[in-house]
């Protein structure tokens, strides 16, 4: 399997090879997506409104002025006609693209599932602090509630600010893409166990279907390929031992690799698995007249 799964194809977009092996790819994503983020320090302005940053006709902050731009030029080539991606702003999927609409499956139950807001506060609030460059000597763990560490952060650069925002854009889309992907793995498992789930559905027994998509032993080798990947990433593969390659505890690293597997680990595994249970939960629910059932359905 060398290519990315097919949407176009239900009997791919459905498989959970095919599934398993798209979250693989996105790993790789947003790993370097986060290290060049890390480049730049918090820069804690882009992310509130003021006036120190004007932004005519937009009520937000600076991120979110670049995040809802580019959504609107990725929205005119029909990015969100997809059906695995999800606009921060939704306002941008009116936009009419200038590329012919594809004629996409229905691969997913009708559902209002969109945890968007959520992934944009986490990855302000709680990704951002423990994955930027802090002083020499600090790590992930120093970090405190406010996000600061104990030896303080670099401070502000206004000359990074644009470069900030755009690896912001990065980060969150790739972000976003990921786990909303639970809504093709909720589908592939519904589909595999049908009676079963039903049942649960029927019960909202949310516990019960929470545990029933967990799968632990996945969830840890996930967490293992993660650390070694961002290990070998974060690293220059060209510098001999002791000048800080691969195999060295010295020189500097692109980003804290226990931070990233604490990314995915305290957020996007249990992001995923909400989305999960919002979208199952909704499964059993009366499609609009003019909806097709999903195409993995009689």
């Amino acid at each position: 399997m060398d290519s990315t799964i097919d949407l176009l194809d239900p009997s791919k977009a459905l498989d959970l090879n095919y599934i398993r092996y798209q979250l693989i790819r996105l790993e790789d994503t947003i790993i370097f997506n986060l290290i060049e983020r890390a480049q730049f320090p918090l820069n804690p302005t882009i992310y509130t409104p003021t006036p120190s940053l004007p932004l005519p006709d937009f009520k937000g902050s600076f991120m979110d002025w670049m995040l809802y731009q580019q959504e609107s030029v990725y929205a005119k080539v029909r990015r969100y006609q997809a059906p695995d991606e999800y606009p921060f702003f939704p306002i941008v999927k009116e936009i009419k693209p200038i590329l012919k609409p594809l004629a996409y499956p229905k691969l997913l139950h009708p559902n209002d599932v969109n945890i968007n807001p959520r992934i944009k506060e986490v990855y302000v609030n709680s990704i951002l602090p423990a994955i930027c460059r802090r002083s020499v000597g600090e790590n992930s763990d120093d970090v405190n509630k406010s996000g600061a560490g104990k030896g303080g952060d670099r401070g502000e650069q206004m000359e990074n600010y644009g470069s900030t925002a755009v690896a912001d854009v990065a980060v969150l889309q790739a972000l976003s893409r990921r786990i909303h992907f639970g809504k093709f793995v909720a589908e592939a498992k519904f589909l595999d166990d049908t009676e079963g789930f039903t049942k649960l559905i029927k019960e909202k027994n949310t516990e019960e279907i929470g545990n029933r998509i967990t799968k632990k032993k996945v969830e840890e080798e996930v967490l293992r390929r993660l650390r070694y990947k961002t290990m070998i990433y974060g690293r220059d593969p060209t510098l001999k031992p002791g000048e800080g390659g691969l195999d060295d505890d010295v020189g500097v690293k692109k980003i804290d690799v226990e931070a990233v597997v604490r990314v995915y680990r305290d957020f996007v595994i249990p992001l995923t698995k909400d989305v999960e249970v919002d979208y199952l939960l909704q499964r059993l629910d009366e499609p609009p007249a003019d909806e097709e059932p999903p195409a993995g359905v009689a």
